[in-house]
């Protein structure tokens, strides 16, 4: 089968999966509100812009206000900018580190891949969340690419143990044993012979580690070891919690953040799920 037919199958399988459009229906609605909310707003996110504090929403401030009077529609859209780059450093480099070792690996196999095996078994085991804890703690300033990246050095084990596994499959295939033959780096066979044939699972493994990535943010900024610096989501919902907004009834200024939140995770794992059914065949729809 030509690759021409293979592009075609497999863009017809994915215009007609469910799943797929909705989730990526609801990933492009709050990527585009990133960009063309704060054209909306006319304030900064921490701006005093209501004496009377916190107001339920209205047709001058769409999300309502928390209880110093600042505009939530303005964070909102400005902690939205956060969450998506939190998910592209932090799952990029997260998918990247996992790449590099597990292509490793899987390819060298021996002694390399028990060296590599066994720092990703001890990265693996470390509880994550308690070493982003400790190292946000002792940070004084924090912003949100400096947590990004912490996060992505965090993320990769898991990620380069099944990247592992899919190369030591195709590592004895014919054709990279023909390309061995002809005299190609490692690295060359690695990236041009291996490396194509694994495209849709490399991607489903980044699109696992965004998700993981802005779950990850969203916890540190909730207990209140976020960025020092900016705004998110998440230190939207701390500072709710902090001043007391469930208790007061100020609905209005942790529910948009946490639904937001919610939405996007979700809808990525729901994206998840139909490109595994539009890559492979047993599970496509007919």
């Amino acid at each position: 089968m030509s690759k021409r037919k293979v592009r075609s199958e497999t863009l017809y399988f994915a215009l007609r999966n469910n799943k797929l459009r909705v989730g990526l229906s609801v990933i492009l609605f709050f990527l585009v509100l990133t960009f063309v909310g704060p054209l909306l707003t006319h304030y900064a996110p921490y701006d005093y812009v209501n004496p009377l504090g916190a107001q339920p929403p209205s047709a001058k401030y769409w999300f309502g206000t928390t209880m110093f009077g600042q505009d939530v529609f303005t964070q909102f859209v400005h902690g939205l900018k956060a969450t998506f780059l939190v998910g592209v450093v932090g799952g990029g480099l997260g998918t990247l580190i996992g790449i590099l070792i597990g292509f490793t690996a899987g390819y060298r196999g021996g002694v390399v891949d028990e060296v590599l095996n066994m720092i990703t078994n001890i990265v693996l085991v470390i509880p994550t969340l308690a070493i982003l804890l400790i190292i946000a703690a002792y940070l004084k300033v924090r912003g949100i690419l400096t947590e990004s990246i912490f996060i992505g050095c965090t993320a990769w084990p898991w990620a380069a143990r099944a990247i592992r596994a899919q190369t030591f499959s195709l590592r004895s295939r014919e054709f990279v044993d023909l390309a061995r033959l002809s005299g190609m780096s490692p690295w060359r066979i690695i990236f041009t012979e291996i490396a194509p044939n694994m495209m849709s699972y490399l991607l489903l493994v980044f699109i696992l580690q965004f998700g993981g990535a802005i779950l990850n943010a969203a916890t540190l900024d909730f207990i209140g070891l976020g960025p020092t610096n900016a705004v998110s989501l998440g230190l939207m919902m701390n500072n709710a919690v902090l001043w007391g907004a469930l208790l007061l009834g100020i609905w209005w200024w942790f529910v948009p953040p946490g639904l937001a939140i919610m939405a996007i995770v979700g809808a990525l794992y729901v994206t998840n799920v139909g490109l595994d059914e539009v890559f492979n065949p047993k599970l496509r729809e007919m």
